[in-house]
């Protein structure tokens, strides 16, 4: 590591905070949604919302959240079902469990104002060293050093710090090197100047070094390779599995789902029922008490793959179409609800297999 340098903690013109706040002031991103109101409960949310997912996607989903949620009361006595429906499709439903069993725990220990010491925010469930300084530092303008993956990056290519960002010998490199960096005055500004410019400007490819205001003291821009910086951790081999869903739908087209276990994949989530790749129709007819009789069509359609962090699912849609709805199914098997209204929390998967095109559409292909 080449850490020259960094910065006082002071806003100084000269220094790499004040550069890249003069930056901000200029180019920054002023009108987020949770910008135009900066209270420490949207803040939060947004915080959360925004792990390991880009601002262009969360926008969207925070307006919805905020409008049936505008503040931790109504969020925390919300059901859980009603918060996962609200986060279908942004992925990592971790991070909604964990926001409604926080705000319970807000409600509960703090009178409902989250609490402004990084220290307190980061016993909440799902917070961790980083979000909790952006909380404090973005709501109550608190000194509190980030390292989100754009400011590893930035600071990465800065110092040259050899070695993949995931690594916890680099990952307290550049800890040392956001807190050394992190100014005393307009702390928020800055903590949301420094994720810009990662976003904007020092990407992971193609980075704009031209544009950049701390090109001058970046050591990878110096030497001509920013895009080695931060080095990637070994690859490791992806897995692939594979399951069947089965989709089942009444005459009226009312669709079966269970709900997945609390942990987990999708966990808390609703979805038609997934089972081994293997699973044959009558086999899991008898298992959820669904009488053969019952049956008017059974189509498949293609198998489609869905991604995941570590490994890739090929989903195998098995679609049954049935005469009449049955007296009952086990309670363990799940419930029935209507593809276009309803308000449970189902996976990008789940809503697209019991939408009404997949359902109606979906093209034969034997028994």
């Amino acid at each position: 590591m080449h850490p020259g340098s960094p910065g006082t903690r002071s806003a100084a013109a000269g220094s790499f905070a004040g550069r890249l706040l003069a930056w901000w002031d200029v180019h920054g991103r002023k009108n987020l949604p949770w910008q135009r109101e900066r209270t420490p409960y949207r803040v939060w949310v947004a915080e959360i919302m925004l792990q390991q997912t880009q601002v262009s996607t969360v926008v969207p989903y925070f307006e919805r959240f905020i409008a049936r949620f505008p503040d931790v009361e109504s969020l925390a006595r919300a059901g859980l079902d009603e918060v996962l429906h609200l986060w279908s499709g942004l992925g990592y439903y971790a991070r909604a469990r964990n926001l409604h069993r926080a705000a319970r725990l807000v409600v509960l220990d703090h009178g409902g104002s989250l609490p402004a010491d990084v220290a307190d925010i980061r016993r909440l469930p799902g917070v961790g060293r980083s979000t909790a300084a952006a909380i404090a530092a973005q709501s109550h303008g608190r000194r509190a050093a980030i390292l989100d993956a754009n400011v590893k990056r930035v600071l990465a290519r800065r110092h040259r710090v050899a070695g993949a960002a995931s690594s916890a010998a680099t990952r307290d490199a550049l800890w040392r090197l956001a807190e050394s960096h992190t100014p005393a005055e307009r702390v928020a500004d800055y903590t949301q100047a420094i994720m810009d410019l990662g976003a904007t400007v020092c990407r992971r490819t193609r980075p704009r070094c031209p544009d950049c205001p701390v090109r001058a003291g970046c050591q990878a821009h110096a030497a001509g390779d920013p895009e080695r910086y931060p080095e990637p951790a070994p690859r490791r081999k992806r897995r692939l599995e594979r399951s069947r869903f089965f989709v089942v739908v009444d005459p009226d087209g009312a669709c079966l789902v269970e709900q997945r276990p609390p942990d987990g994949i999708w966990g808390g989530l609703w979805s038609p029922p997934e089972r081994a790749a293997g699973e044959s129709v009558s086999g899991f007819l008898e298992q959820a008490g669904i009488a053969g009789r019952l049956v008017g069509e059974v189509r498949k359609a293609g198998v489609f793959r869905h991604g995941f962090t570590h490994f890739d699912l090929d989903v195998e849609p098995v679609y049954v179409r049935l005469r009449a709805r049955p007296a009952a199914v086990r309670k363990d098997v799940g419930r029935w609800i209507d593809p276009g209204d309803h308000r449970l929390g189902l996976s990008t998967v789940a809503a697209r297999l019991v939408g009404v095109t997949a359902l109606f559409d979906a093209p034969k292909s034997g028994a």
